[in-house]
């Protein structure tokens, strides 16, 4: 395995644990992955303050873009 696919699954396995390890359910359901050095996080939460803080939490773990695809039910 290359140095560089193996940084992109730890970036990825990263945020997801970030993620999973949440209190907060709708977190934990957030589809995340990676188009080359962003990470995409899309699904669905139930307020604009739980996309912020899943963005926020991404952020802080990876230190790179994120892409907000997610939706406000």
């Amino acid at each position: 395995m290359s140095p560089t696919i193996h940084m992109r699954d730890d970036l990825l396995a990263r945020a997801r644990a970030r993620l999973s390890a949440s209190k907060i359910r709708d977190l934990r359901r957030l589809a995340v992955t990676q188009d080359g050095e962003s990470i995409k996080l899309s699904g669905r939460v139930s307020s604009y303050y739980h996309m912020q803080l899943a963005q926020e939490l991404v952020r802080g773990e990876c230190g790179g873009v994120v892409v907000n695809e997610m939706q406000v039910r």
